[in-house]
């Protein structure tokens, strides 16, 4: 059935300085970070055999209000929903799973060799209060794997996690696991939940009283201190495990000790979206607040199934990019700097500057970084520029150097200046006498 709309209001009270809390400053100078931060997902994905997909930016609503769960609070409160002209119902994609599983199934790569193993770099969008490492407009890396139900794929994909954690330098997070088993075993619990909950109906909050009937499970999700310590009493799903999802769970555990990764169980993780089923974990670090999950994923066996699939067993996991680079910044670790200019040519004259046009063409088909004057600055401001930049080396171009075929190249640093023809061998000779630089400094 199609997902009733959301109305969402808009604050005409809107200023640009508050444009940080709506979508994240990604700005040309700190670009670098985002980068080094999504090679190093890139490469540690490869590592464990994930290739890339893409989805669109929105999707058919239906499609998470079956995938993620009416009842979520992402459903029910934080989707941006609008109709076309059409009249369809589409929306934002608030997180990168139920996208990507429709894409698995829409283009029948559940015909091809299993598991599939994707991964993915997606914005998603969550009409919910701003606040440090919640944004409505936010980025997220996930890894997903479907056709298989083995426990050795659940403890693979918590490694991949881990892995690259380790590689990013981050330290001090917590790795949290539970089992919430399968629809057979929660029965029983949810049933076992009503009837502790019942006992609090009049202190829980409106949006858990409404939970209560539908998905009592919700309610220990609740980030009300009132509810959450309502919650701390609550039954455990742990005790309601069928003996199959015992098994599972312990042979997650026993991969996981093998690889080395510590964890503790914490029976309360349940997430936050329908399409879980029994392994959930979820990384978090003390560092940044309230809001302390970096990763958080898990199985959903039934997502395929309930999207119109056949049953096809499924995990994933997704951490949240804007959150990393806080924790990131919270400890202290200090991210490469991007490389800078190779050679900066100052001109004077026009002469000049298609000569020093024909040069940094050459000297940038050797995969070096060049740049000259496109501002039509004088020689003096040109040379404050080029410092400014950072450039290794500067050349200086005018009629005197054109005539001879020859101009002095400066090294930045330390203010040795090597002649240099300007000839077809440019590019060439500069390389050299810039790898020569970079070896002497090693040394």
């Amino acid at each position: 059935s199609k997902a009733k709309e959301i109305i969402v209001p808009f604050e005409m009270e809107w200023t640009l300085n508050d444009a940080q809390f709506f979508v994240p400053q990604r700005l040309p100078k700190d670009s670098y970070r985002w980068q080094f931060v999504e090679d190093v997902m890139r490469k540690e994905s490869a590592a464990y055999g994930f290739k890339e997909i893409r989805t669109p930016v929105f999707e058919h609503t239906e499609l998470f209000a079956r995938g993620v769960g009416q009842t979520t609070d992402v459903v029910q409160k934080e989707m941006y929903t609008f109709d076309t002209k059409g009249g369809e119902s589409v929306t934002l994609r608030p997180e990168g799973t139920a996208g990507a599983a429709r894409a698995v199934l829409e283009h029948g790569l559940v015909n091809d060799s299993l598991p599939i193993k994707a991964s993915y770099f997606v914005s998603c969008y969550r009409y919910e209060k701003p606040q440090a490492g919640r944004l409505r407009e936010f980025h997220q890396f996930g890894l997903e794997c479907y056709g298989t139900q083995s426990p050795v794929a659940d403890a693979e994909l918590i490694c991949a996690a881990q892995s690259i954690f380790d590689r990013l330098g981050i330290k001090q997070l917590r790795l949290e696991i539970n089992s919430i088993g399968c629809p057979t075993c929660r029965a029983e619990y949810h049933k076992a939940l009503k009837e502790y909950f019942y006992g609090y109906k009049d202190e829980l909050c409106e949006t858990c009283n409404s939970r209560l009937e539908k998905n009592p499970m919700r309610i220990l999700d609740c980030k009300s201190p009132v509810c959450s310590k309502i919650a701390q009493g609550a039954p455990k799903i742990t005790d309601y495990l069928c003996d199959e999802f015992i098994e599972h769970f312990a042979s997650v555990q026993k991969y996981l000790d093998a690889a080395g990764v510590e964890y503790t169980v914490n029976p309360t993780i349940v997430r936050g979206l329908d399409y879980y089923t029994k392994t959930v974990f979820e990384f978090v670090t003390d560092f940044i607040g309230a809001q302390g999950t970096v990763c958080g994923g898990g199985r959903y066996d039934g997502l395929i199934e309930e999207l119109g699939g056949k049953h096809l067993p499924s995990l994933g996991f997704a951490m949240g990019i804007e959150r990393l680079l806080m924790l990131m910044d919270k400890q202290g670790i200090e991210i490469p700097k991007p490389s800078t200019c190779d050679l900066y040519v100052a001109v004077m004259g026009e002469s000049a500057s298609l000569k020093s046009f024909e040069i940094i063409k050459a000297v940038r088909s050797c995969g070096l970084i060049a740049e000259t004057d496109v501002v039509g600055r004088g020689l003096r401001a040109q040379m404050k520029y080029a410092d400014k930049i950072g450039a290794k080396f500067s050349m200086v171009l005018g009629d005197n150097e054109i005539e001879q075929g020859k101009a002095v190249i400066k090294n930045m640093s330390s203010g040795e200046q090597t002649e240099i023809v300007l000839d077809d061998t440019f590019a060439e000779k500069f390389m050299v006498l810039q790898l020569a630089d970079v070896d002497s400094f090693k040394l």
